[in-house]
């Protein structure tokens, strides 16, 4: 049976504020993603530590998200395809609060490093920050156009990522086996690259409950 009038409006209501709420998180996720690497870069401590204290604000907005998702569910009994939403919405603020466990720990690295020297100049690592970033909030568009093409699209950039990650990590080996010495530092560095690459893996994961959003197919989603 066809929801009145009223209901119909409550829940669009309900569906706004779960997808403002999503959109605030992602954007304020992807500033703190740009912040470590910047904090990193410029060896900028008190931006790294203000990444790291923000994660407390992210936690509460994941739990706002959850809370809307629940009550949205338990009073209005949306359809099917509000309900895959705001499913999807759940699992979504789950993922960006996972996105910026990684950003606080590129400025977690950040900080242990201080401000001693890089063990060389960052240039892969900033370009694999713009794409994790991009990823993100291309993945964020798609869900606000439910647009199930464009986060295939986006997901397919995590390769790129991928490809950047290997040049590092190869390039770290090559330093740390020449000289047992930096070691450590280039450790950092390889943690730094590692959080990214999971940065970009997790914005994946945002464009698969896009695709289930709007398709109702859920499962890994391989471009290709």
């Amino acid at each position: 049976m066809a929801s009145s009038p009223r209901v119909r409006s409550v829940l669009d209501h309900s569906i706004d504020e779960i997808r403002n709420d999503i959109l605030r998180m992602g954007s304020f996720i992807g500033e703190q993603i740009a912040n470590a690497v910047r904090a990193l870069k410029d060896r900028n401590l008190s931006l790294a530590h203000q990444v790291v204290e923000s994660d407390q604000r992210i936690n509460e907005l994941r739990y706002r998200v959850e809370s809307e998702c629940v009550r949205a569910i338990a009073t209005q009994q949306p359809a099917a395809k509000d309900l895959r939403y705001i499913i999807a919405a759940i699992h979504m603020a789950g993922e960006l609060e996972r996105i910026a466990d990684h950003a606080s720990g590129i400025a977690t690295i950040a900080i242990r490093i201080g401000d001693e020297p890089l063990i060389k100049p960052l240039i892969d690592i900033p370009r694999m920050q713009e794409i994790a970033c991009d990823m993100v909030r291309d993945a964020l568009d798609a869900f606000v156009q439910m647009d199930a093409e464009a986060a295939k699209v986006v997901a397919a950039r995590d390769q790129e990522v991928d490809e950047l990650y290997v040049q590092v990590l190869r390039e770290l080996l090559t330093f740390m086996m020449q000289d047992p010495k930096t070691i450590t530092k280039s450790t950092y560095l390889l943690w730094v690259a590692h959080n990214l690459e999971r940065i970009a893996d997790r914005a994946t994961n945002l464009c698969e409950r896009v695709i289930f959003a709007v398709t109702a197919e859920l499962g890994d989603y391989k471009p290709g």
